[in-house]
């Protein structure tokens, strides 16, 4: 017998989506049971994720109440005063006493997991984050480290703050809505708030809000892709006109992206930021004193096997901006490694490619293009989704190019170009919110200070670039 890989598709378990309501038919679609991406909600979940574990796990819902009520302070920050390192210390000496507590009832449940994957890797940025800087390196004891691991082996997520722990699972409803048994309640861009915050401020509720407000509105464009690629199976001129007046709607809804991308500015200010939200979602990659991240007890469970990188949350970690790509046929080249400048003449040394951080930089560029690299901070479900779509047998780009109607290729050149736009603002966004406060933190000596801000704006930058340049024009092959 034939047995799959665990990490091939059909051996993942399907998700846990909780119990049908009552009296209510199951109209979940295929896509929903195997690839948890909800008709209604896209990539979100349909439903707020737990906001506690029972109580065999109560201990780590307790410690990361005390962290957000300690009002711990990063060690980095300037000013610290000794009540805030003595504050911190207890804090983790008590994370470090609590009694290491099995995760095997955890496992049946996709909802408990999320749960403790956002409450462990919460805790541990507490930890790492408020570890003074004169120290070598940060160990986070056991108490943390197996558990944190083993969940995210079970979820196929690196032990580290994700996009999912800060967005996706990170919501609840700010009014609890009108609802009956038979209309479950969807959740309303302006009716959410955020279930955890490292600093407690709007500005960092705002910050992530943005991002949810993205995706439910992007619950549009998948609805508009799945019509896209029915009518591609009919194909005949009938199904090219829908798919023109489709690909028209599809920039309405990407120029909608756009507007809600750039209202984070209306609630988060750059500098706040900047100096008080960011330094705590670093990884291990971005550590500013380049200490390692040592996982202490890992020993205890032989299974488990220490992370290959640390990266922390991203957008680039968003499946439904990978799913953009995939379906216009323009992932082959924000997907890849390009260089950051016009090559260098034939005399002079190679350019060398470009780096793969996002809000943060790693010593080296990895052979790996960055938003590939992404897609393994994304919850395993939605990364079957994208292979699943980007295996599609009739690819939207194809048909474009194989087709002599120009209004059709009109209309996906409109996308096109707004998704380039969305780009736009994207760069605008990492200049004003890394960039400049990195260049002003940096004093007079900024050229060569805060390179990791930097590396962002090029970067943005030049997937930008490249989605303007996948524009078809008249005579294109593929």
């Amino acid at each position: 017998m034939n047995f799959l890989p665990p990490d091939h598709f059909l051996s993942l378990p399907r998700p846990d989506h909780g119990f049908p309501v009552v009296g209510m038919p199951d109209t979940s679609t295929v896509a929903a049971h195997d690839f948890d991406v909800d008709p209604r909600t896209g990539f979100m979940p349909p439903q707020p994720p737990l906001t506690r574990l029972p109580a065999e796990w109560e201990p780590w819902e307790a410690a990361l109440d005390e962290a957000l009520a300690s009002d711990l302070q990063v060690a980095s920050k300037e000013g610290l005063t000794d009540a805030d390192v003595v504050r911190a210390e207890r804090w983790r000496a008590c994370v470090g006493e609590l009694p290491v507590l099995s995760t095997d009832g955890l496992s049946t449940s996709e909802f408990l997991l999320r749960r403790a994957h956002h409450v462990l890797a919460w805790i541990m940025h507490f930890y790492a984050h408020t570890t003074p800087l004169s120290a070598p390196e940060v160990r986070i004891p056991p108490p943390v480290t197996l558990p944190l691991l083993q969940v995210s082996a079970q979820l196929q997520l690196p032990p580290v703050l994700t996009y999912s722990d800060d967005v996706l699972y990170n919501w609840a409803f700010r009014t609890p809505p009108q609802s009956d048994a038979f209309r479950p309640p969807v959740p309303a861009l302006d009716n959410l708030r955020c279930l955890t915050l490292f600093t407690g401020t709007r500005d960092e509720e705002e910050f992530y809000l943005a991002s949810a407000r993205i995706e439910l509105r992007g619950v549009h464009a998948l609805g508009l892709m799945r019509a896209m690629m029915d009518e591609a199976f009919v194909g005949d001129a009938t199904a090219l006109r829908r798919i023109t007046a489709l690909l028209h709607d599809l920039a309405r809804v990407i120029g909608d992206l756009k507007t809600i991308l750039g209202a984070v500015r209306e609630g988060c200010d750059p500098q706040v930021f900047y100096d008080e939200i960011r330094p705590w979602f670093k990884g291990a990659d971005s550590d500013p004193q380049k200490r390692r991240w040592i996982f202490e007890g890992m020993e205890r469970d032989p299974s488990l096997k220490y992370p290959p990188e640390l990266s922390g949350p991203s957008a680039g970690q968003s499946s439904l901006i990978h799913a953009l790509d995939v379906f216009l046929g323009v992932d082959r080249y924000s997907h890849t490694n390009f260089p950051l400048t016009r090559p260098k003449p034939k005399t002079a040394t190679p350019h060398p490619p470009a780096p793969t951080a996002s809000f943060s930089s790693v010593p080296s560029p990895p052979a790996v293009p960055f938003l590939v690299r992404m897609q393994s901070y994304m919850p395993r479900h939605h990364r079957a989704f994208l292979r699943h779509l980007s295996s599609n047998p009739r690819p939207l780009r194809a048909l474009v190019e194989n087709s002599d109607n120009v209004t059709l290729r009109e209309a996906y050149n409109a996308a096109l170009t707004a998704l380039k736009e969305f780009r736009d603002m994207h760069v605008r966004i990492v200049a004003l919110y890394i960039l400049g406060p990195s260049r002003k933190a940096a004093g007079p000596a900024g050229s060569t200070v805060g390179t990791g801000g930097t590396d962002a704006f090029k970067f943005v930058q030049g997937v930008r670039d490249q989605t303007a340049g996948a524009r078809l024009r008249e005579g294109d092959e593929s």
